[in-house]
């Protein structure tokens, strides 16, 4: 299983995870496996717009609905 190395960890960064993890009743590195876990598991804005813009069907284009949802919302 690889390892990750995190370099010039600020000292007050360090602290705040180290106490959410004992909040939590796990070591750091349990704590921060489960962190990093959530965080590949959430998809990033460009993947999510990537997703979108493979799908078919619908009427009008991805650049479409999104000026009419702007044009939409501007009038509000």
């Amino acid at each position: 299983m690889p390892n990750l190395l995190v370099r010039d960890l600020p000292e007050d960064v360090h602290a705040t995870l180290q106490q959410r993890a004992q909040a939590r009743g796990q070591s750091l590195q349990q704590y921060l496996l489960s962190e990093l876990r959530n965080l590949a598991e959430q998809p990033t804005m460009e993947e999510v717009l990537q997703r979108i813009t493979k799908r078919k069907g619908g009427r009008v284009g991805f650049k479409r609905a999104a000026t009419d949802v702007f044009d939409e919302r501007s009038h509000r």
